[in-house]
């Protein structure tokens, strides 16, 4: 509120309009990536909150030259407030993160599209699943290490699958925010479809928590918080997730959680609904079980049960086949007692973000996600300091180097060579 209240052309408005203005979409860009281009047509408002922005111009037969060169609490594109007009191009260097982002991406933008293992070489196995394998991997020539996920094309055919899987990769083109998982680019062959992946070395926050068997507050107020600040960002464009859960949450070399697997998530409008079933039975929330429609209010109902299983290691509705879990869901949480491990503060917010009528979910309300980063558990609790990634981890652990493994688990080499799919569906990829 205060950085934003500190820029010149805002510092007139009243509280009220400088907080909604706080709450507006956040936008991430990489280091050396264009936020307008010369002659394009602008039409927003920048105030830089991190990094700085280098205004330059060139015409067709000179490389850019810097105009300007603007720093943190500066701002940028004030005119749009009155007309949309056309501004030489602004080129974005954001504080570099380790490793470079933007060297990243032109170190694979060359690769050939259908054979990765040309420029990769397999390091260790990082998970496995029924559609195929997460290796971390290295470029040949260096010690520079991505996560690359494989996916079995003819799994994908069976299961009826590729929507699914287009689905993910067009969301996570888009998506740039600290607390999703970054995707590189894509490949194909005549068994897999790959992505690309950051490779985040910390482990998987499952993992952990089945070591530990459950964690104190101030480590699961952290992970909440990490998952907040992705809902807030995903939902700002309109990306449902609908996968929340232990597995789906990695750590980063700072022990920040980043969301992983966008296989369920999908792109909506405001105020549209949509009926696909789809989750994990123990997070799935009331309304789709009950084939009602569901929109945003799936993701807060599901991050009150990853508090409550981060803090008991176990979900609140449990059994031993899916129908016995259901049954449980629909009876509510609102009676439910609570064990005696979970505190009043964080109890409050579990039941709140589970209210069984989504109207009435913290996070759904006319305040959006500002309520649930304003409930009485998060008192004292510095978002600005976790959005810039400056607030200490709990859960930073040692990694040695970008081939560091030692956080995840051994898993034996597949055998088994998937069937050759050649219908063409991954033409894209």
């Amino acid at each position: 509120f205060l950085f934003v209240s500190s820029v010149s052309l805002l510092s007139n408005l009243p509280d009220d309009k400088l907080s909604k203005m706080v709450d507006c979409l956040e936008e991430h860009y990489d280091r050396g990536e264009y936020i307008i281009r010369q002659g394009e047509e602008g039409s927003t408002f920048y105030i830089i909150s991190q990094g700085k922005v280098c205004t330059t111009s060139a015409d067709e037969r000179a490389l850019p030259s810097v105009i300007n060169t603007l720093q943190k609490e500066k701002s940028f594109g004030e005119k749009v407030a009155l007309s949309v007009l056309r501004r030489s191009l602004s080129r974005l260097q954001s504080q570099p993160l380790s490793p470079d982002l933007l060297r990243l991406k032109d170190l694979v933008s060359g690769f050939s599209t259908t054979k990765p293992f040309d420029h990769l070489q397999l390091v260790w196995t990082l998970g496995v699943g029924g559609f195929g394998r997460v290796e971390l991997v290295k470029l040949k020539d260096q010690d520079v290490s991505f996560a690359l996920k494989m996916i079995k094309k003819h799994h994908v055919v069976e299961n009826r699958q590729q929507e699914h899987i287009h689905s993910e990769r067009r969301i996570l083109s888009e998506v740039r925010s600290p607390f999703v998982v970054r995707l590189y680019r894509t490949f194909r062959d005549e068994k897999f479809v790959y992505m690309l992946l950051e490779a985040c070395l910390g482990g998987e926050l499952w993992s952990l928590l089945r070591d530990r068997g459950s964690f104190d507050e101030a480590t699961a107020k952290f992970c909440v918080a990490c998952v907040t600040e992705a809902f807030d960002y995903l939902h700002r464009k309109n990306i449902l997730y609908r996968d929340l859960k232990p597995e789906n949450l990695l750590l980063d070399t700072q022990g920040y959680c980043k969301l992983v697997d966008f296989g369920f998530a999908k792109k909506i409008r405001s105020g549209q609904r949509t009926w696909t079933f789809c989750g994990t039975p123990e997070y799935v929330a009331p309304e789709v079980l009950l084939n009602r429609g569901h929109s945003f209010s799936v993701d807060f109902w599901a991050l009150g049960i990853l508090l409550f299983e981060l803090l008991t290691g176990s979900p609140p509705f449990s059994g031993t086949d899916q129908m016995t879990i259901y049954t449980h869901i629909l009876k509510g949480i609102e009676k439910m007692d609570f064990p005696k491990k979970i505190s009043k503060k964080p109890e409050d917010l579990i039941r709140k973000l589970c209210r069984k009528n989504p109207s009435e979910r913290l996070g759904n309300m006319k305040n959006g996600i500002t309520d649930i980063k304003k409930h009485r558990w998060f008192n004292g609790f510095n978002w600005e300091e976790l959005k810039l990634r400056t607030l200490p981890s709990p859960l930073r652990r040692e990694v040695s180097g970008p081939l560091d493994h030692s956080h995840f688990d051994s898993y034996p080499p597949d055998e088994n060579q998937p069937p050759d799919e050649l219908s063409g569906w991954d033409l894209d990829f």
